[in-house]
């Protein structure tokens, strides 16, 4: 069975979460939006967090979206403001992701996403969702990835 998983990182801990993913068999791809964010990470993460809010979908800097080889797809979003991250908007709407095995693992500074977990739950019911505290920091949390398969 092809794994795949497609991700966006902002600070690295999506990164974090692809090589390990890497290291069990999946196939990564990196998505990156067609705009830039300030390098102050303050200002990034309140306008991330407000595009976040409003359910912005930027366009996506050559993105492939044939997932017809994989049977299996997990979405790795950050989170902000409690939702995806708006390039996991645009991913979600570019990606037909029906009759594929679909999971979601998501990094937080809080280690909360309610409010993204309750979308997926929306769109995805039986998508299994992992949220991870800043894998970065706290190297263990990406451990947590085997409940993907549980």
């Amino acid at each position: 069975m092809k794994k795949l998983f497609i991700y966006y990182s902002y600070t690295g801990n999506g990164d974090i979460v692809a090589e390990h993913l890497k290291s069990l068999g999946y196939e990564i791809r990196k998505v990156e939006a067609n705009y830039k964010l300030s390098k102050n990470l303050f200002l990034s993460m309140m306008k991330g967090g407000f595009d976040g809010f409003r359910g912005k979908k930027p366009k996506l800097n050559n993105y492939d979206n044939n997932i017809d080889d994989y049977e299996e797809v997990i979405i790795g979003s950050p989170i902000w403001n409690g939702r995806l991250a708006p390039v996991c908007n645009s991913i979600l709407n570019e990606t037909n992701l029906s009759n594929k095995h679909v999971s979601f693992i998501l990094y937080s500074g809080s280690g909360e996403a309610k409010v993204a977990i309750k979308k997926i739950s929306k769109l995805f019911k039986n998508a299994k969702v992992v949220v991870l505290k800043e894998p970065k920091k706290y190297t263990n949390e990406v451990e947590k990835v085997g409940l993907i398969n549980e």
